[in-house]
């Protein structure tokens, strides 16, 4: 039944620019970017069990890495969203390396802060992202192809949102993961078998921000604009629901 029903999805995803309108595949784009978005956090919280509330930042971060690189150095998509990603995921690990000395609702109170913090960095840093004006975003380009439209940019996303889950699968049934629920379930037990707790938690952390960020490479894809006001702390709090509705 699993498998059929990822067949089907699969088959919905094929037909879909086919028999939709260009709004649809937009919010389709959408809906597969914050899937990507909300697997990052589902490592961090589902998988290892710490509390982030910076998920926007990285986001945001990987935005307007991919959106800069690619309107300001010309540079193509594949690459923009890796870097993306790799700044995300280097931010994550020195926050992590501050953060996760705390724990509980102190470690949810840090991340918040540096969430905050980003985005007066977004609102003000005039020169880099044009501040409260907000920055256009230059069509992708994929494999010497111009992405214009949300169903130019569609079968990239669905490729990307794919790959990202399959590289969630491999994590979870991976060793890592393995350490990363024992670091979920207890530390001390994780610590006893021999699990480096701390370097499972920064791990954690720091795909975290990867992934955010390769969603934020993603966004780049079909979006001409991006506002900082888009990436505050409402947009953590809809990947969080979206995680917890979905399951931890």
């Amino acid at each position: 039944m699993r498998l059929l029903g990822l067949l089907l999805a699969a088959a919905i995803l094929i037909a879909l620019p086919f028999f939709t309108t260009g709004y649809v595949i937009y919010l389709a784009n959408i809906l597969l970017t914050f899937t990507v978005l909300c697997l990052g956090l589902h490592i961090v919280i589902g998988e290892a069990g710490q509390f982030s509330l910076a998920h926007a930042a990285f986001y945001g971060i990987g935005i307007y890495v991919s959106g800069i690189l690619g309107t300001k150095f010309g540079v193509p998509f594949p690459l923009t969203m890796l870097l993306g990603g790799l700044v995300a995921a280097v931010l994550g690990l020195v926050i992590g390396m501050l953060a996760l000395r705390m724990r509980d609702i102190y470690l949810a109170l840090a991340t918040f802060a540096f969430g905050e913090a980003m985005q007066w960095v977004f609102l003000n840093w005039d020169s880099v992202t044009n501040g409260p004006n907000g920055m256009r975003i230059a069509p992708a380009w994929f494999f010497g192809r111009e992405l214009v439209t949300d169903k130019d940019a569609y079968p990239v996303v669905v490729l990307c949102a794919l790959a990202m889950i399959a590289l969630t699968i491999l994590i979870s049934r991976a060793r890592l993961g393995r350490a990363f629920r024992a670091v979920r379930e207890s530390e001390v037990a994780a610590q006893a078998m021999g699990i480096p707790v701390q370097r499972a938690k920064l791990m954690a952390f720091s795909l975290s921000a990867f992934f955010a960020g390769v969603a934020g490479g993603m966004f780049t894809l079909f979006s001409t604009f991006i506002h900082p006001e888009s990436l505050g702390f409402s947009t953590t709090m809809l990947a969080l629901t979206m995680v917890v509705v979905g399951g931890l």
